[in-house]
């Protein structure tokens, strides 16, 4: 017999306000994270995220910082809950972990520590925080090897492990891991920054439980998650039933001399269920391009949120709605021990492949062109020269897809990665470095009715001998298609002594190659994908592209059309 009285459904309002008071306390752990940090991939460059769950090891919330790293936190909290039961815990007891296959990890440089906060005397809630250490060790340093073949490769293997115990570091567990990197003292004060942050989730939890009460919050916690499902399934129900298929292709699987891959996914929609299925994208790949279980999960969990509701609420009532496979073996669910080092840019490809499916399922007004879907990056290491170690490391920017109605973002970062970038006067500071060049690349964005977005070119010159550089990204063969007749964005390029008799390409999986001082490297990212026909541009907006020089007029010209440039550029004459 149906229930005549149903629980009556959370006031949105009520929720909305509660999840924003969830989200400032995850916002602070982030930015204290961020102030307390030494390395300049935390500190400067803000490669982490932090989060908090309830004692049943549901996400309630997550700060706006990496999508990707969300894996990293889910993995992580039920990791920790098998290996120890929350009867088992202590209150002042911290765990870490990092590995892939032994704690659901994303990938090995990405260090967790969860901290269990306990209200009269049972764990309440657990504050949870990843960062990515520029070094854990392995035979390459920076632990990224675009062209390792397992896990064994790339660096020290964490499984859950107490790092602390009442209150009290684990001294001896902390100097283990921290001398596993070649920069102990940076991984040291990263990692006790990490542990202090989550004691301060902690106080600030307890603070909302004294202010509400703990039966309030558990209770406005089960009605939050209840609400973010409920808004997703009516997102997902406004859809139309049906299936919709979407493809990206990668330029290799991480060894030099392979072939373009294909990651594929089926969009299915009936009713308010929705099913992500990635069956035809490639076979396990033979580098560390491969994507891990719970890699895959916040790659979805981030793209069905951008695309059909940004601002839902990060939490598990998001993740439980999704549903999605891969088939054992392939590139998004590889076989131990697959290495992941790289999982970025096949999680970006990953995150193309659904937006391309999902531009199949909505009027042309609601497409967008597809962005750069890359994660470059120059990684640098070596002997400073008083003696100690460096290690450089930083993921750019590229071309984000135009949209109906307006341009590509230039230089930015696209889909799971959400970095900033590192000034040149810290990166020239902090390490025997120059910057030689930092800018857009001009013509790099693709022509269309909405232009693409630029991409950028950074060159680096080393001040010392025997700096080894490691280089990786995706776009040197596979560009960015554009939407509705737009063109596709410009390729990547990566080069050795730029603008010198000697300038040469590099291999796309450069891998600590020795530089001796004075010689730099040129890294170019790929630009965004242009949007309806680059004959219906509006002159003004060519116009300024050229005079900004965003656009070349020989270039122009070929994309354009004499005649659409020479009528954009005698306007402009005639206004100014």
């Amino acid at each position: 017999m149906p229930d005549t009285n149903p629980t009556p459904a959370a006031d949105p309002v009520a929720m909305e306000v509660f999840a924003n008071r969830l989200l400032s306390i995850t916002e602070e752990m982030g930015h204290i994270l961020i102030r307390a940090s030494f390395s300049t991939n935390i500190k400067e460059r803000k490669d982490c995220s932090v989060g908090m769950f309830d004692a049943k090891g549901r996400c309630i919330a997550q700060a706006a910082h990496m999508p990707l790293h969300l894996g990293s936190l889910l993995g992580a909290v039920r990791s920790v809950l098998e290996h120890t039961p929350v009867e088992a815990m202590k209150d002042g007891d911290a765990f870490v972990c990092n590995d892939v296959f032994l704690a659901r990890g994303t990938h090995q440089p990405d260090i967790t520590i969860v901290t269990p906060i306990f209200f009269d005397q049972r764990v309440a809630f657990f504050a949870v925080n990843t960062g990515h250490h520029s070094d854990v060790g392995g035979p390459y340093p920076g632990s990224m090897s675009q062209t390792a073949r397992s896990i064994f490769e790339e660096g020290l293997r964490i499984p859950v492990m107490r790092i602390a115990r009442a209150g009290e570091v684990d001294e001896d567990l902390l100097r283990m891991i921290a001398h596993n990197s070649r920069e102990p003292v940076e991984r040291t004060l990263d990692l006790r920054a990490q542990i202090a942050v989550n004691r301060r989730g902690a106080d600030l939890m307890l603070r909302l439980v004294a202010a509400d009460g703990i039966a309030a919050v558990e209770r406005a916690i089960d009605d939050l998650i209840a609400y973010t499902a409920r808004r997703l399934r009516a997102r997902i129900a406004a859809m139309p039933d049906g299936e919709w298929h979407g493809e990206r292709w990668m330029d290799s699987d991480g060894v030099p001399g392979g072939e373009k891959i294909r990651l594929a996914v089926r969009v299915a929609v009936k009713g308010s269920d929705l099913l992500l299925d990635f069956a035809g994208s490639a076979p396990q790949a033979r580098g560390a391009m491969n994507v891990a279980g719970v890699a895959l999960e916040a790659t979805c969990y981030y793209a069905v949120k951008a695309l059909l509701d940004p601002d839902l609420p990060a939490n598990s009532g998001l993740f439980d709605t999704v549903r999605l496979t891969a088939p054992e073996g392939s590139i998004l669910n590889p076989r131990f021990p697959a290495a992941t080092a790289v999982r970025a840019i096949t999680c970006n490809r990953a995150s193309g492949a659904i937006f391309d499916a999902m531009n199949r399922a909505v009027p042309p007004e609601r497409r967008m062109a597809m962005s750069h879907d890359s994660v470059p990056l120059l990684l640098v290491a070596g002997e400073r020269r008083n003696g100690g170690p460096y290690v450089y490391l930083e993921t750019l920017a590229g071309g984000i897809g135009a949209t109906c109605g307006a341009d590509g973002a230039d230089a930015a970062q696209v889909h799971t990665v959400n970095s900033s970038n590192l000034p040149a006067e810290a990166l020239e500071i902090e390490y025997p470095l120059l910057v030689d060049e930092y800018a857009l690349v001009a013509d790099s964005g693709g022509a269309g009715r909405w232009r693409g977005g630029l991409g950028l070119a950074r060159q680096i010159s080393s001040r010392v001998d025997g700096s080894l550089l490691t280089a990786r990204g995706e776009g040197y063969v596979t560009d960015a298609p554009g939407c509705e007749g737009g063109l596709p964005g410009g390729l990547a390029k990566l080069r050795h002594r730029p603008g010198t008799p000697q300038e040469a390409p590099l291999p796309t999986a450069t891998t600590a190659m020795r530089l001796t001082a004075g010689e730099a490297v040129r890294i170019q990212t790929p630009g965004g994908g242009g949007f309806g026909a680059p004959s219906q541009r509006d002159p003004q907006a060519l116009a300024a592209d050229i005079h900004d020089g965003k656009v070349s007029r020989e270039a122009a010209e070929r994309d354009y059309g004499t005649a659409h440039v020479q009528q954009a550029l005698a306007g402009w004459e005639d206004r100014s």
